[in-house]
């Protein structure tokens, strides 16, 4: 009975080894270390024990060494290339899928999350060779309110957040004037890598990275869509008209309420427009349902 017990033992180890190994090879990994095995010490006490009962009949003391081991005994010559099963080791490999998980940068919740798993490590067009990060986002998942720029530019590359340079410091003074903080409304970009050299995005960078924007807007769906900037708007409106002439006036997208206006960026270089920009932001505060400054 003893020896059938420990056969079944290590039947058991034997099966949830081969068990792990084919979790293993499912998730990639060809090749891993192999240390002693960790369940052999136990397997010389368990026959120790058996042989116990055995002594204590009787057994000559002095031919205990000299037994057979128990068929059981056979299997550990072949154990120790099983042994990545009792290691922490072979549960370090990336993930092949599911990559992101909820509260990452820009991903709060399942939708969002499903958004950054597709874009992955986009290579997608040539801006992701120079980029340091990919900027995807941040922000309240389920904001009433989504800014949407241009693309990333140095400091935003370096923190892997959508508009933290001076441009975003003045963004987020807009978006406490509004009435809001930070953190209650989501942020993002059209394309999310830096184009060089802070340049334009090209035609064939705002292709690629578009409809990444797009399933984050459908995932959060806000009530108001402020479109900072022209490649925004004309990005989103589908729509080449001077952003000079969309801001200020209320579009639709995709059954969204759409603002157009100034980029922050512009609005250092050109102070003067802060004004209309205001204006436009008063027309959002007012479709939401926002006290007016002072009140």
């Amino acid at each position: 009975m003893g020896e059938a017990r420990s056969g079944e033992a290590v039947s058991d180890v034997a099966a949830e080894l081969a068990r792990h190994l084919r979790w293993l090879e499912a998730a990639g990994v060809r090749e891993v270390p192999v240390p002693v095995l960790a369940v052999e010490p136990p397997a010389p006490a368990a026959h120790a024990r058996q042989a116990g009962p055995a002594a204590e009949r009787g057994a000559p003391a002095g031919r205990a060494p000299a037994s057979p081991p128990p068929p059981g005994q056979q299997a550990p010559p072949a154990a120790p290339r099983e042994a990545p099963a009792r290691t922490p080791a072979p549960v370090a490999p990336a993930p092949v899928a599911g990559a992101h998980r909820i509260g990452e940068k820009g991903c709060g919740s399942a939708a969002l999350v499903q958004v950054r798993d597709a874009l992955g490590d986009c290579r997608r067009c040539k801006l992701a060779g120079g980029r340091t990060t990919l900027v995807f986002g941040v922000g309240n998942p389920q904001a009433e309110l989504v800014f949407v720029g241009e693309g990333p530019g140095a400091d935003e590359d370096r923190e892997g957040e959508p508009f933290v340079g001076k441009a975003g410091q003045l963004l987020t003074k807009m978006i406490q004037a509004m009435g809001y903080q930070r953190e209650q409304v989501y942020i993002a970009n059209v394309v999310k890598c830096r184009p060089p050299g802070n340049r334009n995005p090209e035609p064939d960078e705002i292709e690629a990275c578009e409809p990444f924007l797009r399933a984050q807007l459908a995932a959060i769906r806000p009530r108001v869509v402020v479109a900072l900037g022209k490649f925004a708007a004309q990005t989103l409106l589908r729509d080449t008209t001077p952003i000079t002439r969309l801001r200020g006036r209320w579009r639709e997208y995709e059954g969204i309420r759409l603002m157009p206006t100034f980029h922050p960026a512009y609005l250092l270089r050109s102070p003067e427009e802060k004004k209309k920009a205001w204006e436009d932001l008063q027309l959002v505060m007012k479709e939401l349902g926002q006290p007016p400054p002072g009140r």
